[in-house]
């Protein structure tokens, strides 16, 4: 992406933000949450427990605070230039008030991200009378994709789709779950991903009914479903996938569920187009697990939103009623799980296009054994 798209991307950004700050009559708005900073200038850092914040004024060009340390890499990659920064020793609320415009009066933060210890902290330095969550635009932002931001979900699915296929050539029997996830990760290094998006999932046998199971000591066995819920990091943003496959034989009640839940998958995709309603995805894969009997062993919803975060806005389940849009990226994830015997999951990552779906992940769906 040239340096002038670039540019052009974030200005986008900013003056979206800048809307929303006029309509609230807002004196200025601070964000302190990294995503976000990265996301509307270019910049990404993990400041632990130090302060980092992006202030944009209702006049004037925004600026950004970062730690000393973060001096170098903001100035080299923040579309904000007007950038201070703070040591060790400092306040950096002091900095801060020097940034922010003079009587300010109305506030927007995020709410969810700003602690009761900042929000004290500020509150010794900025006399504002209220202040007003900017989390709905951010998130109404973040819901549409730009050409750049998919090719970047593109990009991570690519990375954690090479990752799974080089550790299956590996999963022999008697390895355990932890020796898989340690073989997995290694892969997602190898290939370029900063790591994993969250915390990698391999669950084998009577555990791959656990939706949120943790892997363990657990050896691989022949007549296993093994199940991989996993993604990678890369370039600011994520992907999620989940695959289950047979380990040598399995018996015909695994097969089965395994069959529904692929059926369940792919009516849920057919589906995708504008103008869709997230619930009627979801009620449509769950038709199809219901009338094969496994309606009450589908406890979750069907999907969630993806992009710089694993889970973010939208949720796919029976309750929303909002209509799908070109641009938004979710997760279409049924699932099985009996409990005692064995779960199946399977999760694409997919894109509303201006006339039906993009599926981003292309690793195949067809019950596949591994230890033949």
């Amino acid at each position: 992406m040239g340096e002038s798209r670039v540019k052009k991307l974030f200005q986008e950004r900013i003056s979206k933000l800048h809307t929303f700050l006029t309509e609230q009559e807002l004196n200025a708005v601070l964000i302190t949450s990294p995503k976000h900073v990265y996301y509307l200038t270019g910049f990404f850092t993990d400041p632990h427990e130090r302060f980092m914040g992006l202030v944009i004024p209702a006049e004037g060009k925004p600026s950004l605070i970062v730690p000393a340390l973060d001096r170098e890499a903001a100035a080299e990659a923040s579309f904000v230039q007007d950038i201070h920064t703070h040591t060790d020793i400092q306040n950096p609320y002091e900095i801060l008030k020097q940034v922010l415009p003079a009587n300010l009066t109305k506030l927007g933060i995020e709410k969810s991200h700003m602690t009761v210890e900042r929000y004290e902290a500020l509150g010794q330095v900025v006399l504002a009378s209220s202040y007003v969550d900017v989390e709905e635009p951010l998130r109404e932002m973040r819901l549409i994709k730009s050409a750049d931001e998919v090719e970047r979900l593109k990009h991570a699915v690519q990375l954690v789709e090479e990752s799974l296929r080089e550790t299956l050539k590996k999963v022999k029997t008697g390895m355990t779950e932890t020796e898989i996830v340690a073989e997995l990760e290694f892969q997602m290094k190898r290939l370029g991903a900063e790591g994993p998006s969250f915390t990698s999932m391999v669950l084998a046998g009577e555990k791959s009914a656990l939706p949120h199971g943790k892997p363990g000591t657990r050896q691989v066995q022949e007549g296993d479903l093994l199940l991989f819920d996993i993604g990678v990091a890369a370039n600011g943003y994520v992907s999620d996938i989940t695959r289950t496959f047979a380990v040598g034989e399995i018996r015909a009640q695994l097969q089965e569920i395994y069959e529904t839940v692929l059926a369940a998958n792919e009516a849920a995709i057919a589906e995708i187009r504008p103008g869709v309603t997230f619930a009627h995805l979801d009620k449509t894969a769950r038709d199809v697990i219901t009338a094969k009997g496994y309606g009450e062993y589908f406890m979750h919803r069907l999907g969630h939103g993806l992009g710089m975060d694993v889970h973010e806005y939208p949720s796919v389940h029976s309750q929303n009623q909002e209509v799908l849009r070109p641009g938004m990226v979710f997760t279409i994830e049924p699932g099985i799980y009996l409990p005692g015997v064995g779960g199946v999951r399977i999760e694409d990552d997919v894109l509303v296009t201006e006339t039906g779906v993009e599926i981003l992940t292309q690793f195949p769906k067809k019950l596949t054994s591994i230890n033949e």
